[in-house]
């Protein structure tokens, strides 16, 4: 079956045909056709609307076309978008200094995707190893089932075949240990060992939320050893589960963050690596780089988010609705979910295997007009705009209710 198969209108027809032609075949996405959006819901091309509830991935945890978030890109685009870092804007200092505050910490390095903030988040910790720790090529110990990016050094640490295989050779020094096992972590540390880069939530391997103990042991091992904590909080955090960062739950505060997504406000890439001067400060002039990174449009969104972080309403509505969405979603064990995990508004969902593939489901649930995404086969994730009801939430559960019960056998 081709993914036109099924498809019944003939302009989201035309715009998938056109995508297959030209388009990387990269990405695997549903037969739907997003043409606006506003809030929590996408509106496609035949002009459907759907209950957005994945929100890109958490880029868009403040709502599709957020006001206060638009406004700010608007007024920027009327006086200063790019120069590049070879000249100073107006924008940046007083952007780094906020995100700086709001993470407790003295410097940011202002990057693009997240992606590009975990290669930076790399390079600092290799530079601080050789610099301050007297390691040069020292390792760097990573969770197994991690998911933070696809560079060629990224995938290096994956274990996803998908995302590796045929792209080698791949880049050394690192040391797979399994997430959640922090005396694991503790066996794989040794004199040459610079950090330990973590997810504190899994995003990609299904919403897993590690053991209470595990990330203050890791701070309590980082602590002993001279080892960096780095938190990739991409996806988990900016409040997404009900804290500023995920680290929040469990008391820690890492060395360095890994921040990206919803920083961009859902309007444009922008990640960050923020950390104190002692680290931060190993990176000199020409070491590091990139033209885009901090941009006065981007720094300018940035410093809105920033903002309306401060002011804790999303943080304080991804708690109370996530509460409501995890009540709604347990309820469906036992009729076609075997298991919901996650914190705030972040769900990961086991589907039972007789009703089909996540994939299957999540065809399913566009039909209704809710959408999700599957990843590892049988496990869907629920991340709707932190803008989103507790009835828009009710519906799209009812939606997924009836989906489960139409899939079995």
């Amino acid at each position: 079956m081709t993914i036109l198969e099924g498809v019944d209108n003939e302009a989201t027809k035309a715009v998938i045909a056109l995508d297959e032609r030209y388009v990387a075949h990269n990405y695997s996405p549903l037969p739907v056709v997003a043409a606006s959006a506003e809030g929590a819901w996408i509106t496609d091309v035949a002009g459907r609307r759907y209950l957005d509830c994945l929100a890109a991935y958490s880029a868009v945890n403040f709502g599709h076309r957020n006001p206060e978030i638009v406004a700010a890109a608007h007024a920027q685009l009327d006086a200063l978008t790019l120069v590049s870092r070879a000249f100073h804007s107006d924008r940046l200092a007083p952007f780094c200094q906020a995100l700086a505050e709001l993470c407790g910490k003295d410097m940011v390095l202002p990057m693009n995707s997240g992606a590009e903030a975990v290669e930076s988040g790399i390079k600092v910790a290799r530079k601080w190893g050789t610099d301050v720790k007297g390691v040069p090529e020292g390792n760097i110990v990573v969770a197994r089932n991690n998911f933070h990016g696809r560079t060629t050094t990224i995938i290096s640490f994956s274990d996803d075949e998908t995302a590796r295989r045929g792209f080698g050779p791949y880049t050394p020094g690192f040391r797979p240990v399994p997430f959640g096992d922090a005396a694991a972590a503790a066996d794989a540390v040794d004199e040459r060992t610079v950090a330990i880069l973590i997810e504190p939530i899994q995003g990609e391997a299904g919403i897993i939320v590690p053991p209470d103990d595990y990330l203050p042991r890791l701070r309590e091992l980082c602590n002993q050893r001279n080892v960096l904590l780095i938190a990739d909080e991409i996806q988990a955090g900016l409040a997404r589960t009900g804290r500023t960062f995920a680290c929040e739950h469990w008391g820690v505060v890492p060395d360095v963050y890994l921040l990206g997504k919803a920083l961009g406000g859902g309007v444009v890439p922008l990640s960050a690596v923020v950390a104190d001067s002692d680290v931060l400060g190993v990176l000199h002039p020409s070491e590091h780089g990139s033209t885009f990174g901090g941009n006065p449009l981007a720094a300018a969104v940035g410093s809105t988010v920033v903002s309306m972080l401060r002011r804790g309403e999303y943080q304080k509505r991804s708690t109370e609705l996530g509460r409501h969405l995890h009540n709604r979603l347990r309820g469906l064990i036992g009729h076609g979910v075997v298991a919901v995990r996650g914190l705030g508004l972040w769900a990961g969902v086991d589907i039972d295997p007789a009703l089909g593939t996540g994939k299957h489901l999540s065809m399913r649930l566009a039909e209704r007009g809710v959408l999700v995404k599957d990843t590892q086969g049988a496990t869907l994730r629920f991340a709707p705009p932190l803008v989103v009801t507790a009835e828009e939430i009710d519906w799209a559960v009812d939606q997924f209710a009836d989906a489960l019960a139409d899939s079995r056998p």
